[in-house]
């Protein structure tokens, strides 16, 4: 292997992290090792297979292409024996996995981290009880990365879930430095605390569950006058039907979060530096809409780096979950049974971070008339659904996006 592709080959990096996962099956059963059966599923979802019978069937297909990285002396499962295995493999394990891949491929700190949770629409089971499958994902906004994932256990939510992602992703200072940004179900003491012991500054949004909260940060901005607060020039965007600006306006008089208690419970942040206001007005095609929302935030930003910061959060919805449900499928899946639904959210985002670095396809030459100019054309950056189809149909393009070097 690194003969072929060099010792800091990111997909080198991967069968490493693989090699950790502890194999369920007795050892003398064994046909199929597990790291050539998590290589195929990567492989397979990597190249437009957003099921496990489409992922056997196309490790099948292309046996000669998998014995190139692996030896598959038994060739591949099926795709029904591969979702048993899947199946039992343990899905906290498996995450941890993909966290140390990605931190030993990309060893630079994220500047900005978005959380945030995402339902499998599909993947309930009515006939057991079983509610969908509910993930919450750490991203990497300025690097469009995923870094970690958490599944909410049944009967539970996304506060439970959210510590153990931050206690992960926290190891050997993988937070240090970093702005976390989480919507306001965080909106509390315990993760804003977890988030500063980790060495990263917290953003989070205010909304209705902190109903006192709300009231009182509504009243500071009433109260204060003009001089007191830092404001942005609108901002105006558009597309997807609307024109929308917003305006954001930052208040720094927090001393009132921190004084005495005044009641029991009382919510209480450690360490808030500012409190974030955002003015929006989105013009469509037949009304206006109105919107102000509120966030709180430990970092020291400027007016102008707290609406970057803002409007990054909502690159995990754009950039992950649309991704996730538009071009892989994943609210279609209908995996329901043992932890098969869990494992293969996590192995749509080893390929995702493989596919969204990898390089574009070469572009066939078009023949016939064009204008004369002296200008080359412009790049133009493929899209990740023709990515995946590309790989899918031209093993040479998969080794590509497979073998894409680390720092």
């Amino acid at each position: 292997m690194e003969g072929e592709f060099g010792e800091k080959s990111r997909l080198k990096a991967l069968l490493d992290h693989f090699s950790v996962i502890e194999d369920p099956r007795p050892s003398h059963k064994v046909a199929y090792p597990l790291s050539e059966v998590l290589l195929l599923a990567v492989c397979g979802t990597i190249a437009d297979c957003d099921s496990y019978e489409a992922i056997g069937l196309w490790g099948d297909r292309h046996l000669d292409f998998l014995r190139r990285l692996l030896p598959y002396h038994h060739g591949v499962p099926t795709g029904r024996w591969l979702t048993l295995l899947m199946n039992r493999i343990d899905p906290a394990l498996f995450s941890a996995c993909f966290t140390d891949w990605v931190r030993s491929c990309w060893p630079d700190r994220p500047e900005l981290v978005a959380i945030d949770g995402k339902t499998s629409r599909r993947s309930h089971d009515r006939g057991a009880g079983e509610p969908p499958l509910h993930l919450v994902s750490a991203f990497a906004t300025t690097s469009r990365l995923v870094l970690g994932q958490e599944a909410v256990a049944d009967k539970s939510n996304e506060i439970t879930a959210i510590p153990l992602l931050l206690q992960r992703l926290a190891e050997d200072g993988g937070l240090k430095g970093a702005v976390v940004t989480i919507d306001a179900i965080a909106c509390n003491g315990t993760i804003a605390k977890a988030i500063r012991d980790a060495g990263a500054d917290y953003l989070l949004a205010v909304k209705a569950n902190q109903p006192t909260l709300r009231r009182e940060i509504e009243d500071l901005f009433a109260r204060s006058p003009a001089a007191s607060l830092e404001r942005t020039q609108a901002d105006t965007d558009k597309g997807h039907g609307r024109i929308e600006q917003r305006t954001v306006t930052l208040a720094r008089e927090v001393d009132w979060l921190n004084g005495e208690r005044r009641f029991p419970g009382e919510l209480r942040l450690p360490d808030v530096a500012a409190i974030i206001k955002v003015d929006s007005k989105a013009e469509l095609k037949d009304r206006c809409r109105f919107e102000t929302r509120y966030y709180i935030t430990s970092a020291k930003f400027s007016a102008e780096a707290a609406a970057q910061a803002v409007r990054g959060h909502w690159a995990i919805e754009n950039q992950l979950h649309w991704v996730l449900d538009v071009v892989f499928g994943d609210d279609q899946s209908r995996l329901r049974k043992g932890h098969g639904a869990k494992n293969m959210a996590v192995v749509r985002h080893f390929a995702i971070n493989h596919v969204r670095i990898a390089p574009d396809p070469a572009t066939p030459q078009r023949s016939g008339l064009r204008r004369k100019t002296n200008k080359p054309p412009a790049p133009k950056s493929t899209s990740i659904r023709l990515r995946r189809k590309c790989a899918g149909w031209d093993t040479q393009y998969l080794l590509s996006v497979l073998d894409v070097k680390s720092h």
